[in-house]
């Protein structure tokens, strides 16, 4: 079981048929005063935690999420138990709704966001003490919430994948720090992973004896990984502990039949990783299903409306990097 953290949020996608760029004068950077008129908007269920999770239970991986949601989530809640997820630990604020999400994508994909968090405010409270897990997934949260969390897997010893994204400017080095440490796996986009370098002062080395696994996803460059211990990329294998040589991984983005809205692009990569991993795949091959499962969310609009059956997902996969994928 894979137990999820982060936030649960509506999405409000909009698309602008323009380029951002055209409209951002650099001399005037100071003062911008922007107004978009857009093409779409729609409320969609998102939020990392729940974009995560539904994408492992289309993976048949069995995930249950821990977070806070507002009053306002009845739908969205039945939606996730249809798809197999556990729901069972998720609190709702009273008198607060669900945290929302404002996105505005241009024609070549750069994104502008806003984010109200509502009864995030309140993830604080949630606790993993109790709940049987094998793996956890800390992707964005309240700070607090974040930092709570991952000392909690730390004193449990439950392994955890650390995903600091949007709140990296919010954590403190300090605690950054303290959070990287042990973690199994550290993901994040190439300007997260950079961001983080920097404010915790550290080259890829150093970063690499803090952490088993460096994920760097790269949009349509597809994703690196870095390990500070060799693996095997010819099949089935773990980390060899004794064995301290790095390595590395270049892995191409999956072919897309089209792109329609890139949001949850990275929460789906995750769930396919992550499938691998926890069926102790090679490193190699959880990467490439990360590609794949990050396909099928480019080409829906919203970040959980695609689906796909494993039959699928192993002809796809098949499709892009051969070799069977050995998936039940």
């Amino acid at each position: 079981m894979i137990t999820v953290t982060g936030s649960l949020a509506f999405d409000h996608i909009m698309d602008y048929p323009g380029k951002f760029s055209d409209h951002i004068m650099p001399d005037k950077i100071h003062q911008i005063n922007l107004s978009f008129l857009v093409n779409t908007l729609t409320k969609q269920k998102g939020g990392t935690a729940g974009n995560i999770a539904y994408n492992l239970s289309l993976l048949k991986t069995p995930v249950g999420i821990v977070g806070m949601a507002g009053v306002d989530f009845t739908e969205y809640a039945q939606f996730l138990v249809k798809a197999g997820v556990d729901i069972s630990k998720i609190q709702t604020a009273q008198n607060n709704l669900t945290s929302s999400a404002f996105i505005m994508t241009d024609k070549v994909d750069n994104q502008i966001s806003a984010f109200y968090p509502g009864a995030m405010d309140y993830a604080s409270q949630l606790s993993l003490k109790g709940i049987t897990t094998d793996f956890v997934v800390i992707s964005p949260n309240n700070p607090q919430a974040m930092v709570k969390l991952t000392q909690q897997c730390q004193s449990l010893k439950i392994p955890y994948m650390l995903d600091p994204g949007m709140q990296l400017p919010a954590l403190s080095p300090g605690d950054l720090r303290e959070m990287l440490t042990g973690a199994e796996i550290l993901i994040g986009n190439d300007y997260e992973i950079a961001l983080l370098k920097e404010k915790l002062m550290l080259d890829d080395e150093q970063l690499l004896n803090q952490v088993k696994i460096l994920i760097t996803t790269l949009g349509e460059k597809g994703s690196t990984i870095q390990t500070g211990k060799t693996i095997s990329t010819s099949g089935e294998s773990k980390p060899t502990p004794e064995v301290s040589l790095p390595g590395r991984w270049s892995i191409k983005a999956g072919k897309l039949n089209q792109v329609v809205d890139p949001t949850g692009a990275g929460d789906a990569y995750r769930a396919g990783f992550l499938t691998g991993f926890t069926k102790d795949l090679d490193l190699k091959v959880c990467a490439q299903m990360g590609s794949i499962a990050a396909c099928y969310a480019i080409e829906k609009y919203g970040t959980t409306n695609h689906t796909f059956t494993i039959e699928e997902f192993r002809k796809r996969y098949q499709e892009n990097f051969g070799g069977e994928l050995k998936l039940p």
